[in-house]
């Protein structure tokens, strides 16, 4: 055990603070990678390290928060001389000050969004994180903090190239808005199942916020986490002040506001803003905390990008139709790669009250190796639910874990040796709730104990391999009552006694019971009510059938799981139906470009022109009422970022459907807007979003890119007669820059309006550099530029 975990959580170690603020201190040229220092001046960040260990701080983070290949390329740098370079520093510091410390590989974010979402690949993420790992562990650093992450996906990215390069402890903070959400969706549920799931050592928070405003997030996260708990929070919020970027937290109060906090955590820090004074102050403030005990939450959390579903809080409905097996038209989708077909099966059974989809695309003829990854790939593009990755082949089932976003549920192992072997290795590398089936070589037991027996030995096994007997799901196999008539007793019998012997959750797949009986779905019921009654946890299902659901909303109102009978007035008052997306014809423009359904979006665009509609009348009265419904829905927090994206995607294929038949241009030359991200900032997540976004509104965007100089901005605008530019600045030590381009802008480009946004911006901030907008989110610019371009009604 390594000296660093034998002190970890038995008392409270202190992170430094920022790298950042301090080296803008030291005169760091505006908009200049601070990492670059750590080649160029490694005297000032060893002065700044012993400054942060003087004032108390026993870890430290090391100057490399952009030093992946991507951001040092353009500077005939690597992230391998830049990384034991700053780990050496560090180290040196220490020993200058003869203190008794810890050295942190510091991680950021690429500054790029991962596909289907961005253009940055999900294995070059991890190949860009991974040369990061390899040489912070060859240099010496003791552990690797992966922070600022807004982007679960690139969490899991960056977590997978620590786990697969090095032995390190593994600590992960992030970025989360005042909403609890992370930038592209995800709740703190979801970022915890997926962490958690992956084996980390610690979960946290960072950036974005001073420490009041994050207390109530570190709460929620203390509430569902059982791992031990980091939060970094800033100095407060940025302002500007005769020039300069400041922070409205001093140091006393700081310190006076992180003692909850501290009390929750086995370390605590600060982010941008926090000087060696705020930390020095913390460290008095805080000297007499002892972290907490780690809590132990029985909850097994499976999780999409977006939110998480808790098995064992209330039983789960798994929708089963995305599954071959009896399903001729499903069958033939798959040989004909009709994707959307089965995006829409997905989407079916999400409105019917799905809480989680299994997903199978086992056929003979089909390399589900490719293909498993590839639908699970599609369907998260167009629903937030989490998935259910069902195969029998260990290739597809790790090609598919791999790029799940989220924490799946994994089906399945089982007690044959083989199994067991092959399965249970993935769960623990890559993380998921697993469902264990009661058969081994010899078949499926007649007899609870034996089903019992073959649970035990599956349990035991994933243990042994540090897997919690939480993740776990027991099925105790549902066999046809046709075939014996004793099997839906021994099956619930089995499901009763796995349960209270071995305090797994259970799972079943109901609807086999009925194989071979007329009108199955009132066996299906009946049946599917008694393993409730006996403690199913989850049934794999079908939504879409009225008596199955009828059947689960009552026993759910019955038994306390559905309070004051909200959700059973709600979907049965009046015996009204509840309406469902199409599985076949039927669906509109709108609801295709809603549910971000691209292929279908360009056929029905066609269809509309084949019938005799104009093109402007199909973007008017389809897709921009789609479009704000959407937009709606993200403002209000109902959506997420990669529906939106991926809504406007479905959009752009109408639209491109439309352009031929166009005898007018929608847009004009008084409707374009030029955007850049600005001088030293590489950060263009937000800018990309946004141009999507105005684009499908059909404003003319001219793109300068990122790093852009004032100068290129205004000669754009010149060029161009743009009457509104948008600006983005990720970095504080950017911010200069955008005040510098406005301030030019204001001089050569008189009656231009200007709309920032960036997630180091508060709307004081914005009014002193002398914007005219501050766009907290995407939607929120458009609405500016549909204000000022006068379409708003």
């Amino acid at each position: 055990m390594s000296r660093f975990i034998e002190r970890f959580g038995k008392e409270l170690l202190v992170f430094d603070g920022a790298m950042g603020t301090m080296l803008q201190a030291a005169a760091l040229p505006d908009g200049y990678p601070p990492d670059l220092w750590t080649l160029e001046r490694p005297e000032v960040v060893e002065d700044i390290h012993r400054q942060y260990l003087q004032a108390g701080c026993r870890i430290l983070k090391t100057n490399t928060f952009g030093a992946n290949d991507l951001k040092l390329a353009p500077y005939d740098k690597t992230a391998e001389e830049a990384v034991q370079a700053a780990v050496a520093i560090a180290k040196t510091a220490i020993a200058k000050e003869g203190v008794d410390a810890f050295v942190a590989l510091d991680i950021g974010p690429t500054g790029k969004l991962l596909k289907p979402l961005g253009d940055l690949g999900f294995e070059d993420a991890v190949s860009l994180f991974a040369e990061m790992v390899k040489a912070g562990e060859k240099a010496g650093a003791v552990c690797i903090l992966i922070e600022t992450m807004s982007d679960a996906y690139e969490l899991k990215a960056a977590v997978l190239a620590a786990k697969e390069n090095s032995d390190l402890p593994i600590l992960c903070t992030m970025i989360f808005d005042e909403r609890g959400k992370l930038l592209t969706g995800a709740d703190i549920p979801a970022a915890t199942a997926l962490l958690e799931g992956l084996g980390v050592t610690a979960i946290g928070l960072n950036c974005g916020m001073g420490p009041e405003a994050m207390l109530p997030l570190a709460n929620e996260l203390r509430a569902c986490c059982s791992l031990p708990l980091v939060i970094n929070p800033n100095a407060g919020l940025p302002r500007s002040e005769a020039g300069k970027t400041v922070y409205d937290v001093p140091p006393a109060v700081f310190a006076e506001q992180m003692r909850p906090i501290a009390k929750l955590c086995a370390a605590v820090g600060g982010c941008c803003g926090t000087t060696p004074a705020h930390l020095e102050a913390l460290v008095s403030a805080c000297g007499d905390i002892t972290p907490p005990s780690v809590p132990h939450y029985d909850t097994l959390l499976v999780s999409s990008y977006a939110g998480a579903v808790a098995i064992g809080e209330r039983p789960v409905i798994i929708g089963e139709r995305i599954n071959p097996t009896g399903k001729k038209r499903f069958r033939q989708a798959l040989l004909e790669d009709d994707v959307d077909y089965i995006l829409r099966e997905g989407l079916a059974q999400e409105e019917r009250g799905a809480d989680i989809l299994d997903v199978n695309v086992g056929l003979p003829d089909i390399d589900e190796a490719e293909r498993l990854p590839r639908v699970v790939q599609e369907l998260q593009k167009v629903t937030a639910l989490p998935l259910q990755l069902d195969t029998s082949d260990p290739v597809a089932m790790e090609a598919a874990l791999r790029i799940y976003n989220g924490k799946p549920l994994i089906n399945s192992v089982n007690g044959k040796e083989g199994s067991m072997a092959a399965v249970l290795p993935l769960v623990k590398k890559y993380g998921g709730g697993v469902v264990a089936l009661t058969l081994d070589e010899d078949g499926i037991p007649d007899t609870p104990e034996g089903r019992l027996a073959i649970a035990t030995r599956i349990v035991e096994r994933a243990e042994q391999l540090g897997i919690d007997r939480r993740e776990i799901l027991v099925d105790a196999l549902t066999l046809p009552v046709s075939a014996s008539e004793d099997a839906a007793r021994v099956t619930l019998e089995s499901l009763a006694l796995i349960k209270k012997e071995l305090g797994v959750k259970t799972v079943l797949g109901v609807s086999n019971v009925s194989f071979g009986l007329p009108v199955r779905e009132k066996i299906n019921a009946t049946f599917f009510t008694m393993a409730l009654q006996r403690g199913l946890d989850a049934g794999i299902v079908n939504p879409c059938s009225d008596a199955m659901m009828t059947a689960y909303d009552a026993f759910c109102a019955l038994s306390g799981y559905d309070p004051q009978c909200a959700r059973y007035i709600e979907r049965h008052a009046g015996d009204t139906a509840v309406a469902a997306v199409p599985t076949g014809g039927g669906i509109t423009l709108t609801d295709a470009v809603i549910k971000g359904l691209s292929d279908q979006a360009a056929a029905l665009a066609n269809e509309a022109l084949v019938s005799g509609q104009e093109p402007l009348t199909v973007i008017n009265e389809s897709l921009v009422p789609a479009l704000d419904v959407v937009g709606r829905g993200f403002e209000n927090g109902t959506l997420f970022l990669p529906q939106l994206l991926m809504s406007a995607e479905a959009a752009k294929a109408a639209f491109e459907a439309l352009k031929s038949r166009m005898t007018t241009a929608v847009t004009t030359s008084e409707d374009t807007i030029v955007i850049a991200t600005v001088f030293g900032d590489i950060h263009d997540i937000g800018k990309n979003i946004v141009k999507v976004l105005l684009e499908n509104y059909q404003f003319h965007v001219i793109d300068l890119g990122k790093d852009v100089p004032p100068e290129a901005v205004v000669a754009a605008v010149k060029d161009s007669g743009a009457p509104l530019v948008g600006l983005s600045a990720l970095m504080t030590t950017t911010v200069p820059a955008m005040a510098e381009t406005i301030r030019l802008l204001r001089a050569e480009c008189p009656g231009v309006r200007v709309m920032v946004g960036g997630a180091v911006l508060t709307q004081e901030y914005v009014d002193v550099i002398g914007a005219d907008f501050y766009g907290k989110d995407a939607m929120a610019s458009v609405g500016y530029a549909k204000r000022v371009f006068g379409r708003e009604a």
